[in-house]
């Protein structure tokens, strides 16, 4: 279990540590530096399956040398969010791109898509950006995010044509994707584990024990298991300041902002760091153990009921947690 979120691995490793250190942007930089979020093109301005094998796909673009990095490794049949990181071979993201992804089964089978993707930025308003994500030049700025259908369970191969221009190319996904290799987390629609998380009162206000992040969130006022199933929850495991993804301190910053948000009012918003003594030699901490969590970061949003209404594995973008908010804010 611990393997997954314990040690760094470069740009272009494995899935199971989401993205890699090399993080999706070379810099840091401001707000105002990074790429909008941008909406997905449409399916019919990439080539059509027409019944081609993902090799017959990946050999009729000219291929480029880019490192496409999944940022999850949780993938289920039927539709699954796929987001995923594109950089070049000195680690420098591309960000501006139009992107499609084609699937295979490893075992033969029909190709699938084109799957078109997004690109969502990591941006937050200024004072919400933390300094542990200001002084990390790894820290994630953004990434693309597609909804790809896998119809069965297996390994899956999967090649993305890529589109900058007039000119397209065509990349393998670094790693093949593993369909229903995990179980034990929690689902949309199921209710969470019966967790305590530490709260500021726990520590005496101390929240250096809970909480990595500089300066500290204010994430930590309640307990998940006095709030849950009476009020709409936000619940966030990452560690911004020990993780290996490079998007525990870009997402925990995106929470920040939408908990001050005035559509927010209402919902709890926790953060739940991931290491017990924040320190990763000790291992990962209860709560992550009881919602068979494997990698980091993780966003559960419970509706009133204490039902979880979105689970989103690796990176997510503000307009994707306020969309999730909106869904179960009182307000809404």
């Amino acid at each position: 279990m611990t393997r997954n979120i314990t040690r760094p691995a470069r740009a272009g490793a494995t899935v199971a540590v989401l993205l890699a250190s090399a993080g999706i942007a070379a810099g840091c930089g401001s707000s105002s530096d990074t790429a909008t979020t941008g909406s997905a093109p449409s399916p019919s301005s990439f080539p059509a399956v027409a019944g081609r094998s993902l090799e017959q796909i990946l050999a009729s673009e000219e291929h480029q040398n880019v490192a496409i990095s999944p940022t999850g490794a949780v993938f289920n049949t039927g539709k699954n969010r796929f987001a995923f990181g594109i950089f070049q071979v000195d680690n420098t993201p591309i960000a501006d791109a139009e992107v499609a992804l084609y699937a295979q089964p490893i075992t033969g089978g029909a190709t699938e898509g084109p799957y078109t993707a997004s690109y969502q930025s990591l941006a937050t308003d200024s004072k919400y950006e933390s300094a542990t994500t200001k002084t990390d030049p790894d820290a994630a700025k953004g990434f693309y995010v597609a909804n790809v259908p896998f119809d069965k369970p297996g390994n899956w191969n999967m090649v993305a044509l890529i589109k900058q221009g007039d000119k397209l190319t065509a990349a393998r996904v670094n790693t093949s994707i593993a369909v229903g290799r995990f179980h034990g987390i929690p689902e949309v629609g199921e209710k969470a584990p019966d967790v305590h998380t530490p709260t500021s009162a726990d520590v005496k206000g101390d929240l250096g024990k809970i909480d990595t992040r500089q300066p500290h969130d204010d994430m930590h006022q309640v307990d998940f298991h006095d709030v849950v199933g009476k009020q709409p929850v936000v619940l966030v495991f990452a560690t911004p300041a020990l993780c290996q993804s490079r998007v525990c301190g870009p997402v925990v910053d995106v929470a920040e902002q939408v908990e001050h948000e005035p559509e927010s009012k209402g919902v709890a918003f926790i953060h739940q760091e991931v290491y017990n003594h924040n320190n990763a030699s000790d291992g990962i901490r209860p709560q992550l153990q009881a919602f068979g969590l494997r990698t980091e970061p993780w966003l559960f949003v419970f509706d009133r009921s204490g039902r979880i209404s979105t689970r989103i594995e690796g990176a997510f973008s503000l307009p994707e947690l306020e969309a999730a908010v909106k869904k179960v804010a009182p307000s809404g």
